[in-house]
């Protein structure tokens, strides 16, 4: 991913829904992986330099099977055709490559061996400073009154809480960005990706994958 005139451009990407977290085996070793299921993708914009100020591809999750069978593109922006979009910026001249109605397919992660995987955390609500950033914690023993208390939080001079302070909150539901994920199996009839340890989020969650 490179930074150019204030935009994120990708080589390439492809969404996918997490599945479940499972093992293989190399060797006498287990690997800990995760799956991640590759939907049916279609291109259905395709913004230009000219119109946009920038080159990118809107892609969509089909859930219509009969898409290619409506004829006009303009014809199958529906809401109930489709269940996430996205936008994947490219380089320019790179958007050229395709066209509105074409597929995404398993095709373009041959010979990849790692991959960066974009995906949103667990959401966990509003939590207490102890599991948020997984403090350490107070002595457990009966003398102890403060078990789990965040403690202090500031000081006499200046009389007030120093900015970015560690306390209770919002917890997860963020952006997480994994780089060098490595790609353990590609099943093409399934249309199923294999990569190495956990990816954020929860099940059904949708992930980019960015190599």
């Amino acid at each position: 991913m490179t930074l150019y005139n204030n935009h994120f451009y990708t080589m390439a990407w492809i969404m996918a829904k997490k599945l479940e977290m499972t093992r293989v085996i190399k060797g006498d070793t287990f690997i800990p992986v995760t799956l991640l299921e590759v939907p049916q993708l279609k291109v259905v914009w395709i913004k230009t330099v000219e119109n946009d100020g920038y080159e990118a591809l809107v892609v969509w999750i089909l859930k219509n099977s009969e898409w290619g069978k409506l004829g006009e593109w303009k014809k199958a922006l529906n809401v109930s055709d489709f269940s996430t979009v996205k936008e994947y910026p490219m380089h320019e001249g790179d958007s050229e490559k395709f066209a509105v109605g074409d597929d995404i397919t398993l095709d373009c992660l041959e010979w990849i061996e790692t991959v960066n995987i974009v995906a949103v955390s667990k959401w966990k609500g509003f939590t207490w400073a102890m599991k948020r950033h997984n403090f350490h914690g107070w002595p457990s023993s009966h003398w102890s009154k403060f078990h789990r208390a965040l403690g202090s939080i500031g000081n006499r001079k200046p009389t007030r809480t120093a900015k970015w302070k560690k306390m209770h909150g919002h917890h997860g539901d963020l952006t997480v960005n994994l780089k060098d994920v490595p790609v353990e199996l590609v099943n093409k009839e399934i249309w199923v990706i294999w990569v190495r340890w956990g990816v954020p989020g929860w099940r059904n969650t949708i992930a980019s994958i960015i190599f």
